[in-house]
């Protein structure tokens, strides 16, 4: 029987977007362009979710360049990768400031281990989306172009329905970030994947904007999580 890292792997080895985009809209898939991606991701599912358990599913928006879009992981950087996860890449080093947060609220939930147990994460777009600006790339989210999420709804549907045959319980979903729940709620109007959508504040605001405050997202995350 395959386990739950087993149909993790599997699902990003198959990744592949061949949709439309607008012009000056581009879609990065890590494992593609970094062969070492797909090892350390490997072995992170394979340390971390070999089992076929049920989890509570966090939804993130789409992966940033130098978070999962370079590790595999979501909102996992190189840096927490390798110190807190103990997986090492050696191609490539990053720092991603929701990561900061996301690691911060997982040693209080009671570290990796436990957290990664009862949680799994990703998001309705998998792969990095970036858009042309002054002459250089930089991070998009699928919403922040009418055409973009026109472009790209489909295969977001159809990719959280992937995850959550993973083995994941729909009964209450965990979207990050209140415009995310927005467009997330247009998808699940549409495809009934989720009974309840509970919204938590994106760890990239929280890191950016609320940063003297973070203790109390952490507390409320993990209430939230735990169902206290």
């Amino acid at each position: 029987m395959k386990t739950f890292a087993d149909q993790v792997v599997e699902f990003n080895r198959n990744l592949h977007y061949s949709g439309k985009l607008p012009k000056d809209f581009q879609v990065l898939n890590p494992y593609l362009d970094n062969p070492e991606t797909m090892e350390v991701m490997q072995k992170f599912y394979h340390k971390y979710y070999k089992d076929s358990s049920q989890r509570k599913f966090i939804v993130g928006i789409n992966p940033s360049r130098h978070g999962a879009g370079v590790t595999g992981v979501p909102f996992t950087d190189t840096k927490r990768l390798e110190s807190v996860c103990g997986i090492k890449m050696e191609s490539a080093y990053t720092h991603e400031i929701s990561s900061v947060f996301m690691y911060d609220m997982i040693a209080e939930y009671g570290g990796v281990e436990e957290f990664y147990k009862d949680i799994y994460i990703n998001s309705p777009f998998p792969l990095a989306i970036v858009r042309k600006s002054k002459g250089s790339w930089i991070n998009a989210n699928y919403y922040d172009d009418k055409t973009l999420f026109n472009d790209v709804k489909d295969f977001m549907i159809d990719s959280l329905k992937k995850h959550i045959s993973l083995n994941l319980d729909t009964s209450e979903v965990f979207i990050l970030g209140k415009k995310n729940a927005d467009f997330i709620s247009k998808l699940n109007e549409e495809a009934h994947l989720f009974d309840k959508m509970t919204v938590l504040e994106h760890p990239r605001y929280i890191q950016q904007y609320k940063s003297k405050e973070k203790d109390l997202f952490i507390d409320k995350y993990i209430l939230v999580l735990k169902n206290k």
